[in-house]
C-alpha cells in the first residue's frame, strides 16, 4: 500500500541517528537534517479528489508536545483491534521501528527522551505550510475540519472562540463538524455559525428538540475533479450527557443511524458521486455505524483523538484517523469514476514543528490573535521534574496534579477529575507556565466544587463512567476516558457488566475501604450542573503549583485494572 510506504520512509528517515547518537542538541541536529519536509509532504498524486482532514485542535494554535496513551482498551468487537493497541503491539502492526519520528509520533515510550530528539508538534503556521502545499498540487482539495477546534486554550476561552474562527477561516476550511462548540454557549454558536464562518458547520443529527427537524445542514455538495461530492457532517451524539445541556437547550442529538442512512441515500439520490462523513462520533461509533449504513465511502473519525498510519476498511468504507492538538494531517486522493470511488490513496502527515517551516502569514495572524494575552500567558508558576500528559484511560500525571492542587485547596477526602482527552503534554525539566496550566483545564464550566458524597454514591459515579468507556456496544460510550480520581483508589474488572466493575475502593490516607453508608467530602470540577459555585480550576491548580514549586508526580498504582 503506498500510504505504508509514505509513511515507513518518514519514520525511516530518522530513526539510524537515535541510537548513536543519543539525546540531546546534536541528536536533534541530527534528526532534522535526516528528516525534511519533503520527506514529511512527499506524495504521490493520485485520482481526482483531495480530502485534507483536521480535527480536535482543541484551540492549540502554537507547537506543543502531546503523548500517545499507554492505555487504549478496546471491548466487544474492537478488543485488540486499531486503534485499540499502543506501544510495541502498535509499532509491530505497523512495521515502525523503535526510537523513530514515527515511533515517537504514534507510541507513548521513551517519550520524554525521543521529544528532546524531535520536538514539539502541531501549530497553525505548520498546518497552514502543509495545507498550502497539497493546494498547490491540488488546488481544489477539500479542507474538513472534524471539530472540537473552538476550544483548550486560554486564548480561545478569553476571545470566546474568536481566536480560533479567525484562524480557520484564514486556512481556507471547506466544511466543519462540531462538540466542545457548545460549550460556548448557543448564542455564541449561533453568532458565529449565522455571522463569521466563512463555511458551512455541518451537523445531520442535531435536531431542533421542540420542532423534531434538523437544526443545522447536514451536507453539503462540492464539485471537485468534475464529480459531485458530498460531505455529511455528524457532530457529538452524546452533547447533553457529556457536557451541560443547560447551554443548548432546545437541541436534541444522538448517533441517528436510520437518519444517516436516510442522508447518504438523498445525496446519492442529489448526483454524490463520493459520499464522506465528517464525524466527530468517535473511532468505535463510526467503525459501527460504517458497517450498519451502507453507501459511505470515507468517514473521517474524530472525538476519540486517535491516529492511525492506514486507513481501516469497514465493508466498502475507510475510516480515517487523524489524531488532535495540530499533531497530524492526513491527505486522501480518491479515484471517483463512473459513479463510485474506485481507488484511495492515503498519508498521515505528522507535524514536526522543527522541521516543517512556518507560513509567515499564518504565523503573524497566530501572533496577532495571541498578543492581548501574552504577559498572562508567558507568567511562569513553577517547574516540573515530571512528564505532564492526560490522554490515557485512567489517570495521567497530569489529573494528578489536579486531583493532588484539588484535595490540598479544596480540603477535601477525596478528588475528582473529568476522563478529557484535551491537553497537551509537558517535557520534565520545563517550566509550568499560565499557558500550559489552561491548556488542560481551559473550559466555560470550570468550577471547582466541594460538596459531601456517601460511598454507596461514589460507587455509582464510577460504574456510571466506566460504563460509558467500557460497555461493548459502541452506540452506549457516551463519555471521554475514567474519571481520574485522587485520594482514592479501587479495582475495576473491565469483562464486568454494569454495576460489578468497581471494587476494592480505598480511601489512601487511611488505607481503610470505603463504606458505602459513610460520608466523604470530595472536590471536583467540570460539573454539567448549572449554578455550580466554586473556584475555577485554573485558579486552583496555580495556587497549588505556585506553593509546591516544583511538580514531581509519583507512579500512580491507585487503579488496578483486570479483564482486559
Amino acid at each position: 500500500m503506498i500510504s505504508r510506504r509514505d509513511f515507513l520512509q518518514v519514520g525511516m528517515a530518522a530513526s539510524a541517528l537515535v541510537g548513536a547518537s543519543g539525546f540531546g542538541n546534536w541528536a536533534r541536529l541530527a534528526a532534522q537534517q535526516s528528516l525534511t519536509q519533503d520527506d514529511l509532504l512527499g506524495f504521490d498524486t493520485s485520482g481526482n479528489v483531495t480530502l485534507i482532514h483536521i480535527t480536535d485542535i482543541h484551540a492549540q494554535l502554537k507547537p506543543v508536545w502531546f503523548r500517545e496513551p499507554q492505555f487504549n482498551i478496546g471491548v466487544g468487537n474492537a478488543a485488540g483491534k486499531p486503534p485499540h493497541l499502543t506501544g510495541a503491539d502498535f509499532r509491530k502492526l505497523y512495521n515502525i521501528e523503535s526510537g523513530s519520528a514515527m515511533d515517537y509520533a504514534l507510541t507513548y515510550d521513551d517519550f520524554s527522551a525521543l521529544a528532546q530528539t524531535y520536538g514539539r508538534v502541531g501549530g497553525a503556521d505548520r498546518i497552514a505550510t502543509v495545507v498550502k502545499a497539497i493546494r498547490a498540487d491540488r488546488p481544489d482539495a477539500l479542507l474538513l475540519d472534524g471539530g472540537d477546534t473552538w476550544q483548550g486554550s486560554l486564548t480561545a476561552l478569553r476571545s470566546n472562540g474568536q481566536d480560533m474562527v479567525n484562524v480557520m477561516n484564514a486556512l481556507g476550511v471547506d466544511a466543519m463538524t462540531s462538540h466542545w462548540e457548545f460549550t460556548l454557549g448557543i448564542d455564541r454558536v449561533t453568532e458565529i455559525v449565522e455571522n463569521e464562518l466563512n463555511f458551512p458547520f455541518l451537523g445531520a443529527n442535531i435536531f431542533d428538540a421542540e420542532w423534531d427537524e434538523p437544526a443545522y445542514e447536514p451536507y453539503q455538495m462540492f464539485e471537485r475533479g468534475g464529480v459531485q461530492v458530498a460531505v455529511i457532517g455528524q457532530a457529538f451524539p452524546y452533547m447533553p450527557i457529556a457536557n451541560p445541556g443547560w447551554m443548548f437547550p432546545d437541541l436534541s442529538f444522538g448517533v441517528r443511524q436510520e437518519r444517516m442512512a436516510e442522508v447518504v441515500q438523498e445525496v446519492r439520490d442529489a448526483g454524490a458521486e463520493a459520499v464522506v462523513l465528517l464525524s466527530h462520533n468517535g473511532f468505535d461509533v463510526d467503525r459501527k455505524l460504517a458497517a450498519n449504513v451502507p453507501g459511505i465511502d470515507v468517514i473521517l473519525t474524530g472525538h476519540t483523538h486517535d491516529a492511525l498510519p492506514e486507513p481501516l476498511l469497514v465493508g466498502k468504507t475507510h475510516l480515517i484517523a487523524s489524531g488532535s492538538h495540530g499533531k497530524f494531517v492526513s491527505r486522501l486522493d480518491l479515484d471517483v469514476r463512473d459513479g463510485e470511488v474506485k481507488g484511495v490513496n492515503h498519508k498521515l502527515i505528522p507535524i514536526f514543528s522543527d522541521v516543517i517551516a512556518p507560513d509567515a502569514e499564518m504565523a503573524a495572524l497566530v501572533d496577532a490573535e495571541r498578543a492581548p494575552y501574552k504577559a498572562e500567558l508567558e507568567e511562569v508558576i513553577g517547574q516540573t521534574n515530571s512528564l505532564l500528559f492526560r490522554r490515557g484511560n485512567f489517570n495521567g500525571t497530569w489529573d494528578d496534579l489536579i486531583c493532588d492542587a484539588l484535595l490540598e485547596e479544596r480540603e477535601a477526602d477525596i478528588a475528582l477529575s473529568p476522563g478529557f482527552r484535551w491537553g497537551a503534554s509537558l517535557i520534565p525539566g520545563s517550566d509550568i507556565t499560565r499557558e500550559d496550566i489552561f491548556n488542560a483545564t481551559a473550559m466555560s464550566y470550570p468550577n471547582a466544587y466541594r460538596t459531601e458524597m456517601t460511598g454507596e454514591f461514589l460507587h455509582i459515579v464510577l460504574e456510571d463512567v466506566a460504563d460509558n468507556l467500557f460497555n461493548p456496544d459502541p452506540y452506549y460510550q457516551q463519555g471521554g476516558d475514567m474519571v481520574r480520581v485522587g485520594g482514592m483508589g479501587y479495582r475495576i474488572d473491565i469483562s464486568k457488566p454494569q454495576g460489578e466493575r468497581i471494587t476494592e475502593m480505598t480511601l489512601l490516607k487511611t488505607g481503610e475501604r470505603i463504606d458505602p453508608s459513610k460520608t466523604y467530602v470530595v472536590a471536583g470540577w467540570a460539573s454539567v450542573n448549572e449554578g455550580t459555585e466554586g473556584p475555577p480550576i485554573w485558579d486552583v491548580v496555580e495556587s497549588h503549583v505556585r506553593r509546591i514549586g516544583t511538580v514531581e508526580i509519583e507512579p500512580n498504582t491507585s487503579v488496578k485494572v483486570v479483564g482486559a
